[in-house]
């Protein structure tokens, strides 16, 4: 009896050591997944909008987490925003402000941080920005742009080309990774990061035909004549009519124009269809070929014939039946990415996280391309999730900025952040603190004139209500009542009735300035 009352006390004893041990055990560090496109407008996805496309893969990533409706880029332009990203400082800070200077790679990036705190670390796909990414375990990166059609790649082990489409294929090399390269003892750091839907906007051949066939609806603002715009829109190089080419971007073959005579209006064409068409093996070719064809013998037949009006039309649809193709591979992709994640168990410890390096004009004001701060460009889709800390299916409508996804990832995974980044964890804002979020307003800056599109350089304040910029080469300023006038159509700098607004958001933007020390 003494030996049954000595145990029992024994196991009784034993119990909060047990429950202790149990309540204190450490949560493993979570994986973080960045799925990063390339121009990829938040317009072309239907979690915001269903007018253009249905992504329902993208999509399921804000359904179960939270989708930003306000997140934007501190410079809208493909290496600079990269820049960004990787170091948490804008771009007059980390020294890559255009598309032509080399990024300064002795510069502290958050995947090193990352890899330096233990994490396996992996980039797959488009990293434009130098081809010796640190901070990485593996990598296998496009050079440049990178190509559509059997891409090129570089590793760290030596260059390789791999058949096939860029956007299965970087899927491909990405589960790979996960199912057979990773440890499995450590958690991962992966960055998934697409060329599509980048000019010059090449399908795979089953899209290329399904959406060549489509119709989409116009912009409101497709037949903007900026009458209430200054110099900077007028003169900007981005025209759908006037500065997208026949050729390189509608597919229309450069025999055919070259028979037609004189075409209007009078656009360079380069090297006709271009160098990605140009990769395509004959069998490759045979499946594009008939397309290309009955677009070509379609302007050949109706082009002649057509209004300035009909004319937009008709390159407006072109580039959508292009650009939303593109778009539907890379939600196709990411859905197997996701579900890869789900049918292995990693789904319930990864962050996975969606973006674009920036918005894009999807013929709103007649544009294609970005780099402007007006909103096409300036926003960016951003949505997150992240199982049993992210409350499913909320939308959030903070001003967020790729300024602050190094430093956000970071405290996610407990990693302390440099004192020099410059963007704000947004942790509060996935967590259910949204309390402790106080951000008024964000920062813009562009400056990679002269070049390519015309876009003049300008800086701006940003809130949630308004917008104030300076295009400081040529003097000129704009705002914009992004609640009374969403599409920013209408400049009311002058109008006296934002006259205290206008001297408000100035002394505002000086000390954003001030406080991100740009002097430029």
């Amino acid at each position: 009896m003494k030996n049954i009352v000595f145990n029992l006390i024994v196991v009784l004893l034993s119990l909060p050591i047990v429950i202790y041990a149990q309540v204190a055990k450490p949560q493993a560090k979570p994986n973080i997944l960045f799925i990063m496109s390339d121009d990829h407008g938040y317009q072309a996805i239907s979690a915001y909008s269903d007018k253009l496309i249905k992504t329902p893969n993208i999509d399921r990533i804000a359904k179960e987490g939270v989708l930003f409706t306000n997140a934007c880029v501190a410079n809208s332009i493909c290496e600079p925003s990269r820049a960004t990203i990787l170091t948490g400082k804008h771009s007059h800070m980390n020294g890559k402000a255009d598309n032509r200077k080399p990024f300064d790679e002795s510069q502290m990036t958050f995947p090193q941080l990352f890899q330096n705190a233990g994490y396996q670390t992996a980039m797959y796909g488009k990293l434009h920005l130098g081809n010796n990414p640190k901070g990485f375990d593996e990598f296998m990166i496009l050079p440049g742009q990178g190509d559509y059609f059997n891409p090129d790649f570089i590793t760290n082990k030596g260059d390789t080309t791999i058949t096939g489409y860029a956007t299965d294929v970087i899927t491909d090399l990405t589960i790979n990774w996960l199912d057979k390269k990773r440890d499995k003892a450590k958690p991962f750091m992966l960055m998934y990061l697409h060329k599509s839907p980048h000019r010059p906007w090449w399908p795979s051949p089953e899209k290329f035909e399904e959406f060549s066939k489509k119709v989409f609806p116009m912009p409101e603002s497709l037949f903007d004549d900026y009458s209430n715009r200054g110099t900077a829109a007028k003169t900007a190089k981005m025209s759908l009519l006037l500065d997208m080419k026949y050729s390189q971007d509608s597919k229309v073959r450069s025999e055919i124009i070259k028979e037609m005579g004189e075409v209007l209006p009078k656009i360079s064409q380069g090297k006709g269809l271009g160098q990605e068409y140009s990769r395509l093996s004959l069998q490759q070719k045979a499946l594009y070929d008939p397309i290309i064809d009955s677009i070509s013998n379609s302007f050949k037949i109706n082009w002649p014939n057509m209004n300035t009006k009909q004319k937009m039309n008709w390159k407006y649809q072109r580039f959508m039946q292009d650009y939303l193709a593109c778009v539907s591979s890379v939600d196709d992709n990411v859905g197997r990415v996701l579900n890869y994640l789900d049918e292995s168990g990693l789904a319930k410890n990864t962050i996975v996280i969606y973006t674009s390096d920036q918005g894009f004009y999807l013929g709103e004001h007649g544009w294609f391309d970005k780099r402007f701060i007006y909103d096409e460009s300036f926003k960016t889709p951003l949505m997150i999730r992240w199982p049993n800390v992210i409350k499913p299916g909320i939308t959030n409508d903070e001003m967020v900025q790729n300024l602050d996804f190094a430093q956000t990832f970071l405290e996610a995974a407990k990693i302390e952040a440099p004192n020099d980044m410059q963007g704000k964890s947004f942790m509060p804002l996935l967590n259910g603190h949204s309390n402790k979020w106080n951000r008024e307003a964000v920062y813009y800056h562009y400056s990679d004139f002269p070049n390519e599109h015309n876009v003049q350089k300008h800086y701006g304040i940003v809130t949630k209500e308004y917008k104030l910029v300076y295009f400081y080469d040529i003097d000129e300023w704009e705002l914009y009542d992004r609640k009374k006038d969403p599409q920013e159509m209408k400049n009311v700098f002058n109008d006296p009735l934002y006259a205290s607004l206008v001297k408000e958001l100035k002394l505002k933007l000086k000390k954003l300035r001030e406080k991100y020390k740009d002097n430029s």
